[in-house]
């Protein structure tokens, strides 16, 4: 923490006083001052005056979660204006939107540019886009989307839709990472192994009725060989390749191997990995069914570790909004995969991770803040609470114990895995730009977001 010039502090519009982590990382009093919507000090209590102060008393203040997998046109109940009232509600002030829309993916200039002007009218935080290539040829669209603003793009080895969410076969995923290279952006892969998962779908659907069986289609070797085909490519053709939802700690260490070998690689894991396991979907059935697919307790805690030791590049919610009509269909394999969580992210991981340890409660927030912000460009003005970025601050209560209600909570998908379940740690206060986006209210409003484009690292 540091101190700023007193003539700089008096000019401030804003002073927001809590906790804030010194060199050592304890927590001591301190505060952040604000000016035309960016940070221009950070100092003591009583540095600087200013027109309006915000007083958050023991809260740490952090900075706003930058949620980079985020889906909020997959299906035509939520939309921008409902997940970002969400995240706002949250403490997540920029969202990474991904470009496989119900209406059709974002893989050319014209659907981009329409998307943007969604995003204009209707965003409560900010929020950056990301394109795609479809097959047969899609990549050579990857410059023009580069030059409409994407922050990076999105590609599956599995078929999940062939219209909406298609495959890309290995032969064109050279091409992708290649023409992403040339464009210097984040490919994000969601990898499971086509093949295997598409053959133990058929022979387990006529047993769909345990939910379980989503589990065992799509066992761990489906997914680390997607990571590897992934991370070879990206090897092979220096593209910065970005593992979205991964499971398994074994697919941690395989980024973390082939980082240590000079690839450009990183990873994501999800509060679901964290907080839940395949014992929790005897319980709530396809509520819980997500690609991949919750795995058992070891699992669980092996990710932890390596959450704590700072192996977890990123940390996102991967907030898919289906409506429990589209979730409980008798047979698991009919069901929509994904559930919300924008809302309840930072919240809950955060409070899971204070319980283990100060280590683990540091390298997740660096995992929602810092590095999902460095990872799509954003970091010269997102995920770091320094003079110069974006007054995007959340006053996070370490002590207040509240219990997940899904009625309250203002995704439109009216559900959460989490419903019933208690915390310690709550977020209190939201600011995005300098304004108050959430303050046990939602504050902001449609077209108070702004969309963001990437910086050159």
């Amino acid at each position: 923490m540091t101190t700023e010039s007193s003539r700089e502090a008096r000019s401030a519009d804003l002073v927001v006083t809590g906790l804030l982590p010194d060199t050592t990382g304890t927590w001591v009093p301190g505060e952040i001052l604000v000016t035309g919507g960016k940070i221009v000090a950070i100092g003591v209590p009583g540095a600087g005056q200013a027109r309006r102060r915000i007083d958050t008393g023991s809260c740490y203040l952090l900075p706003g979660m930058v949620d980079a997998h985020v889906h909020c046109l997959s299906h035509t109940g939520e939309g921008v204006a409902a997940a970002t009232r969400a995240a706002a509600a949250g403490g997540v002030t920029t969202i990474v939107e991904m470009p496989y829309d119900l209406a059709g993916p974002i893989n050319t200039v014209e659907r981009l540019s329409r998307k943007q002007d969604l995003v204009a009218r209707e965003a409560h935080i900010d929020v950056a886009l990301l394109g795609t290539a479809e097959p047969a040829g899609g990549w050579r669209r990857i410059d023009g989307l580069r030059a409409g603003g994407v922050a990076g793009l999105k590609v599956s080895l599995f078929d999940t839709d062939p219209r909406r969410f298609p495959r890309i076969s290995d032969d064109e995923l050279v091409e992708v990472f290649t023409a992403a290279a040339a464009n210097e952006l984040t490919v994000c892969v969601h990898a499971e192994n086509n093949e295997i998962v598409k053959a133990l779908i058929d022979r387990l659907r006529p047993d769909g009725e345990d939910p379980l069986m989503h589990v065992r289609s799509r066992p761990p070797v489906a997914e680390t060989l997607g990571v590897l085909t992934a991370l070879e490519v990206a090897a092979a053709t220096g593209a910065q390749v970005h593992l979205c939802h991964t499971s398994l700690p074994r697919s941690v260490d395989l980024v973390r191997l082939f980082a240590r070998g000079g690839a450009n690689v990183t990873m994501e894991t999800c509060p679901h990995y964290l907080l839940l396991d395949e014992d929790d979907m005897k319980l709530q059935g396809a509520r819980l069914k997500i690609n991949p697919p919750l795995r058992d307790s070891a699992a669980r805690e092996a990710l932890w570790d390596r959450v704590e030791r700072g192996d977890v590049d990123v940390i996102s919610s991967d907030h898919a909004p289906w409506p429990l009509s589209l979730k409980t269909a008798p047979n698991v394999f009919d069901n929509h995969s994904g559930a919300p969580g924008v809302e309840t992210i930072y919240v809950s991981v955060l409070a899971e991770a204070l319980r283990r340890s100060p280590a683990a409660f540091a390298a997740a927030v660096k995992a929602m803040t810092a590095n999902p912000a460095r990872r799509y460009g954003l970091h010269t003005t997102k995920g770091y609470l320094a003079a110069g970025y974006d007054a995007d601050i959340v006053a996070f209560d370490p002590h207040a114990s509240w219990t997940v209600d899904e009625s309250l909570l203002h995704s439109n998908a009216g559900w959460s895995p989490y419903h019933g379940r208690s915390f310690t740690g709550r977020i209190m206060l939201t600011l995005s730009r300098g304004r108050i986006a959430y303050d046990g209210e939602v504050r902001a409003h449609p077209a108070d977001g702004a969309l963001v484009a990437p910086y050159a690292a």
